[in-house]
């Protein structure tokens, strides 16, 4: 994968160099730089959709450069299985923004462009960013974006988005693994068309990914293994260390197309819209030796005289094939928006109707059980899905001192979405309903190891909060947020790795604070958020998280180089976290491995350079000072230390 990042940089920064010149070949030493990050604007559909024309100058400051959370789409904190890139859920519980029919295979959603956040560009020059990061034991980030206005009202771009990861645990297994097992691939293509009287807006996205992970299953532990070991021998060998998969695989495909327009009648107090909008999912599990498993899992038991039980087996049967699995989803939606909206100078509104038609379709191989030269055939099912949605939301504000905003969508027989928002000045407080029916991996599996047909009732999470967000002084900022969230009918993955519906209440609850205080030249920031689970036992989440970063800032070398030097710390308390099961590529409830309390520390230098911001670090330096090896999902160890440097090139013409 560095032969591919390398193959596709060298000519893109030749070209530039080539490009740049050229251009210093007609100018002289005198001629002032016209074009920099205040001539490159951004913008965001919705903004538009709401009548704010925001056009602001790109990012290039330096805060959390060096953070891997915003490294990716999606910067929330996230379970994963160790390392860059790998399947993840988020670590708080929230409900689903989306009502209606879903899939709900979302291990790769943190990784993938979002078709409703793309940020659109207007550009006076080209413009061209290069963000690259690269780690000592591997992991790597890449984006390659390019955009410039084809006419003063017309802009388009694409970019080209790479992650990739070493495998941390388990031996390789031959030429096909080597220890690459992460290939995230990624591109999006975007345009943004204004019309000379500005009455029209055109937003056009096309986005792509396609993931391949390679699925070790964990580490399987020493027949010593006892509950109240925190990290036997075995977990903590690494490359040494035997896992429960050697020949599995995930793959998962990705193209989503969304177009908007907007068409204003009587200037901003009526605007009509529509909305289109194609996406197809498709993932596909492999394993096409599961002799192998049998074989190393048997050959555990036997040593363990049986006393590993299944706990640690990935594979609960064989429903279909002793042989190899193949498993097959494919899941295409279309839907059509057709909205009113408007704003005034005190309110604004926003009405639409949605029709969504969606697909799926499961595939599964079986094959004949006794003869040598066996053959496969193929299972198959497949639903189709027509669902109209209605919805719309108002706001009421006044000036810049009070605001109250409201919003509902329904699925016509079934789900609903609710929610209402008051403010004033920095204090805020917030109500919402979801009534959600479940996706469709929770309502039916068809798989070489999994067959379930459920028909579970709609779930319902009642939240409420209340917060205060704001600066004190010109030194401080503070944002302070207390919530309570209820779950009637939860639906999770149980101990099986299969989904339950509960006939009552999960309850949680819980406050977050992020604040922010300068000294100087010195800055620290936290975050700590605390959830109490104590009524919300299939709800996993640790009591305690932090997140602190303390740097000093300032100019070097005659005010050449602006540079943060600081240390970053991420700790969690220690909990039961949630399992996972690639072949359904679900995170689910066990309670035998309490992942531990362990804080990781990260020293970091950014600095920002004219168009280039670049920072160095050196991840985990804390690496076997408290424990052996820590855990961030049962039987997947998080990332040793490792030095990892990375940089964001900016290219102006």
């Amino acid at each position: 994968m560095k032969k591919k990042i390398i193959a596709f940089i060298l000519p893109f920064l030749g070209l530039l160099f080539l490009s740049q010149a050229a251009y210093s070949q007609i100018i002289d030493d005198t001629t002032k730089l016209y074009y920099s990050p205040k001539t490159t604007l951004q913008l965001y559909a919705q903004d538009v959709l709401r009548g704010r024309y925001l056009e602001q100058p790109i990012d290039t400051s330096l805060s959390n450069l060096q953070n891997e959370r915003f490294w990716y789409n999606d910067t929330s904190f996230y379970q994963h299985l160790g390392n860059t890139g790998t399947a993840a859920q988020p670590l708080f519980y929230y409900p689903p923004q989306k009502i209606g029919v879903r899939l709900g295979k979302n291990a790769f959603d943190r990784y993938a462009y979002d078709p409703y956040e793309i940020n659109y560009f207007n550009t006076r020059s080209p413009y061209t960013h290069l963000f690259y990061v690269q780690g000592a034991r591997g992991e790597q980030v890449f984006e390659g974006l390019h955009t410039r206005n084809i006419t003063p009202r017309w802009n388009a771009g694409a970019a080209y988005q790479i992650i990739t990861a070493n495998q941390q645990i388990g031996p390789a297994a031959g030429d096909r693994r080597a220890r690459s097992f992460l290939d995230n691939q990624a591109i999006k293509v975007f345009s943004h068309y204004r019309s000379e009287n500005e009455n029209y807006n055109l937003f056009f996205n096309f986005t792509f990914m396609r993931v391949e992970q390679v699925e070790t299953g964990g580490i399987i532990p020493d027949t010593t293994f006892q509950d109240d070991v925190a990290a036997p021998s075995i977990l903590s060998r690494f490359e040494e260390a035997p896992v429960q998969l050697t020949t599995a695989l995930n793959q998962e495909t990705r193209n989503n197309f969304h177009l908007m327009q907007i068409y204003r009648l009587a200037k901003e107090n009526l605007k009509v819209y529509h909305v289109l909008d194609w996406r197809r999912q498709q993932n596909r599990f492999e394993d096409t030796t599961l002799t192998n498993y049998r074989t190393t899992i048997d050959s555990y038991l036997e040593a363990s005289n049986g006393s590993l039980n299944n706990v640690f087996a990935i594979y609960p049967d064989y429903k279909l094939s002793r042989l190899r699995t193949i498993d097959i989803t494919n899941y295409k939606e279309l839907q059509n928006t057709f909205g009113l909206t408007g704003n005034y100078k005190l309110s604004s509104y926003n009405a639409y109707a949605k029709l969504r038609n969606a697909t799926m379709v499961y595939n599964a191989q079986q094959s004949t059980p006794t003869d040598s030269s066996p053959t496969y055939v193929s299972v198959d099912k497949s639903d189709a899905y027509n669902q109209v949605l209605i919805g719309g939301d108002i706001r009421l504000m006044y000036k810049n001192l009070a605001e109250l905003t409201g919003e509902a969508e329904y699925q016509l027989g079934s789900d609903y979405r609710v929610k209402g928002r008051a403010r004033i000045g920095g204090a805020f407080a917030t109500l919402e309903r979801t009534l959600f029916s479940p996706s469709r991996v929770e309502d039916y599996m068809l798989s070489n190891h999994f067959l379930w047909e459920n028909d579970f009732e709609t779930s319902v999470t009642d939240r409420i909060g209340v917060g205060y967000a704001g600066a004190f002084g010109t030194r401080q900022f503070v944002k302070l947020n207390a919530h309570y969230t209820n779950i009637k009918r939860h639906i999770f993955f149980n101990e099986s790795a299969e989904p339950q519906q509960l006939s009552g209440n999960q309850r949680l609850w819980g406050a977050d604070l992020l604040h922010h205080i300068r000294f100087g030249p010195v800055h620290f920031k936290n975050l700590v958020a605390y959830t109490n689970t104590d009524e919300a036992d299939k709800v996993r989440i640790p009591d305690f998280l932090l997140e602190s970063t303390i740097y000093i800032e300032g100019f070097l070398f005659k005010q050449a180089l602006f540079s943060q030097v600081g240390v970053q710390t991420t700790y969690m308390s220690s909990y039961y976290a949630d399992a996972y099961m690639p072949v359904t590529q679900q995170f689910y409830v066990q309670d035998h491995f309490q992942v531990q309390g362990y804080p990781v520390v990260d020293v970091f230098l950014n600095a920002d350079i004219k168009t280039v911001n670049l920072f160095v670090k050196m991840s985990h330096v804390n690496d076997q000072l408290l424990e052996p090896v820590y855990f961030v999902t049962p039987y997947y160890p998080g990332m040793r230390r490792s030095f990892t440097f990375g940089l964001k090139w900016m290219f102006f013409d």
